[in-house]
């Protein structure tokens, strides 16, 4: 790996009080469904979940793979007792460098294409967090890979970026802690939200769900 220098502090978070990288995309797509599905425990399925949700089941096989100077390992468990977090990678590769350390590098996968908002790439960064704690090394990159594109998209770790998803994990360990589910809102990210039906966020509008949703699926 490539070394960095220092002693890593002792763990802030015990195992039980880990939080789901994913979350963190939920947090930044809608507070709401973040508090819908990682404190109520609900869920529900739409195409577009699905579409995504078979995506990973074709990655998410355990194994590795060698290529030369490049290992490549599927499905690996990550976590961080710095920052609460725990999930898994799609993809690490592994990259050996001229000094003889190999460098990680994760990839995400993801159905659609770039988002224009920063969840994926903050989605992300918590994974290099996490693997920088767990094997004690920097990652300076990622990529994500987005099917509709079908190609891979570079993300650079800069301290923008770190600083962003270091303050969206401050953020989802209140929500979690706090233990209560904000109001319906409505918003244009309602339109593609499997939990809409759960959700009702027509109620904030002033319209009856019943009309919301028949807006919705009516072209």
């Amino acid at each position: 790996m490539v070394e960095r220098e220092g002693e890593q502090s002792a763990p802030r978070y015990n195992d039980d009080d880990l939080a789901m990288i994913s979350a963190l995309q939920h947090l930044l797509f809608c507070e709401r469904q973040c508090a819908l599905i990682h404190i109520e425990g609900q869920w529900l399925e739409n195409r577009l979940t699905a579409e995504g949700r078979l995506m990973h089941e074709r990655v998410h096989k355990p194994g590795i793979e060698s290529r030369r100077r490049v290992r490549v390992e599927y499905s690996l468990p990550i976590r961080s007792l710095q920052l609460g977090l725990s999930g898994q990678a799609d993809i690490v590769e592994f990259h050996r460098q001229e000094d003889g350390f190999w460098q990680p590098l994760p990839v995400e996968y993801k159905r659609g294409r770039p988002k224009k908002d920063e969840s994926d790439r903050v989605q992300l960064c918590a994974q290099a967090l996490c693997l920088e704690e767990m094997l004690y090394c920097t990652v300076p990159e990622g990529a994500l890979y987005y099917g509709q594109k079908n190609r891979r998209f570079p993300v650079l770790f800069d301290a923008a970026l770190r600083e962003r998803t270091l303050a969206t994990i401050q953020r989802l360990h209140a929500l979690l802690t706090s233990g209560r589910t904000p109001p319906p809102q409505l918003g244009p990210q309602c339109t593609n939200c499997s939990l809409v039906t759960l959700c009702c966020p027509a109620v904030s509008a002033g319209k009856s769900a019943a009309t919301y949703l028949q807006q919705m699926i009516t072209p």
